[in-house]
Formats: structure tokens, sequence, C-alpha cells
């Protein structure tokens, strides 16, 4: 993963005031690219989804709104530098408790993308959901040493 992204993803969070980059620099910084990535993969490897409280709390944060759009800026940074690289995208592993599937900025980058254009809740948007997470759990499940 390319530390500019890392960079412009906390220094885009430092700059909203959602964290204070000279005092958060462990390793579970909600902008470690790096990390983020690999909790996903390790995921996407499991064949199951995280919701967006589960992955902050496995980044040493409790859920906040602000928290959240911090790790979706995160997410699409994953995403950007992983479709560059042909890989499916890791951000739909990432999904609300109440219906398992993920937020808002998902639906309007990535569903755009793959051409969906229903509703983002319901069983049409399950199904939409379950094959592009398909895509990712066979990915990572086939794609070792990383």
């Amino acid at each position: 993963m390319p530390q500019s992204f890392d960079r412009a993803v906390s220094d885009w969070l430092e700059a909203e005031g959602i964290v204070d980059n000279a005092a958060s620099s462990s390793p579970g910084d909600i902008a470690d690219t790096a990390k983020v990535r690999g909790l996903l993969i390790a995921a996407a490897r499991d064949e199951r989804s995280v919701s967006y409280s589960e992955m902050l709390g496995l980044l040493g944060h409790r859920f906040t709104r602000p928290k959240m759009r911090a790790l979706c800026k995160t997410l699409d940074a994953i995403d950007e530098t992983g479709r560059a690289g042909g890989e499916p995208e890791l951000a739909v592993l990432v999904v609300r408790e109440s219906d398992r599937l993920p937020g808002q900025g998902w639906w309007i980058g990535v569903g755009e993308r793959h051409g969906y254009k229903g509703e983002w809740g319901g069983a049409n948007a399950a199904k939409f959901v379950r094959k592009v997470q398909q895509a990712a759990f066979d990915y990572w499940r086939a794609k070792t040493g990383e």
C-alpha cells in the first residue's frame, strides 16, 4: 500500500479534527490503511463481513459518526489502490449492524461502478452485496503471500 494514501487520509482526518496525528500514530489508527487492509483481507479469507463498530473496535476506537466517516475515507483509499491493482473491493465487507449492508457512501461509489440502480436496502441490495462480497472472498482465499 503506497504511503501516500496513508498520509493523505491521515492529513484529511487531522484537518477535519477527527484525529490528532501528533498524538495518534499507533498501528490502531483509523488512517492506517495497511492495518485496515490487513483486517479486511483476514475477514475476506474467513468469508465474513464486519460491522463499522467492530472495525473501529479492532482499531482501538469506540463507534462515533465522525470516526465512522474517517474509516470510510480509509476504505475509499484502500479500494482505490486495490482497483488499480486489479483487486476486488474490500470496503463491501464493512457493513451496518442493523441490516449487514454497507452504508450510503459505498452505494454511491461502488454500486454505481457496478451498474447497480436499485434501493440501498432490502432483498435486491442484499443479493448484490453478497455477489460483490463473494468476489472478495474468492479472490483473497485463492491469493497467498499477502
